[in-house]
């Protein structure tokens, strides 16, 4: 049986879990997924309407059933978590021992500054909220969330992340 890698990045919202596991992916040559674009195909609605519609803990179940399908595929991807994906169903553990866990530590500054207003219509948790709601609403689901991201197996911190700078990590961490 070959082992096949799974990299599963989590942390805050903004923080370009995304956009850096789309070039991951392809300089790996393995799958890419977005969990909540794999949710919003498994459900037939838009994050915000699944919130709206159906609430929050409907969706957190959601989301674990679709991370769960994910993680048991046999074949390497990187996977983009959702900034609560690891915090609720005992999903960080799910994460940890079914792949590679790489907790992106973005300074709350650089994520503010990258959540345009079309970014913030599209996450529910952050509309109808100025700037100052915003950074209040970013420095309490970092003091929440920390525990779990800190469980993380790499963590990359500061200005210097970018797929070269995992790529390294995740060589470090095959060699040890």
């Amino acid at each position: 049986m070959t082992y096949s890698p799974k990299i599963v990045l989590i942390g805050m919202p903004g923080c370009g879990k995304s956009t850096l596991g789309k070039q991951v992916a392809k300089q790996l040559n393995f799958d890419f997924y977005d969990l909540d674009e794999e949710i919003v195909k498994t459900e037939g609605l838009e994050i915000p309407k699944i919130f709206l519609n159906k609430g929050e803990g409907y969706f957190r179940n959601l989301e674990t059933k679709v991370l769960q399908d994910l993680l048991s595929i046999d074949r390497s991807f990187v996977l983009s978590t959702g900034g609560g994906a690891p915090c609720f169903n005992d999903n960080m553990d799910l994460i940890n021992d079914s792949g590679i866990s790489v907790f992106l530590d973005v300074n709350l500054d650089q994520i503010l500054q990258r959540l345009t207003k079309n970014e913030v219509e599209k996450r529910p948790m952050f509309q109808g909220l100025d700037t100052g709601e915003i950074i209040l609403k970013l420095q309490n689901l970092l003091a929440e969330r920390g525990v779990f991201y800190d469980k993380a197996k790499i963590k990359l911190s500061g200005d210097d992340i970018s797929t070269e700078h995992l790529i390294s990590e995740l060589m470090s961490y095959f060699k040890s």
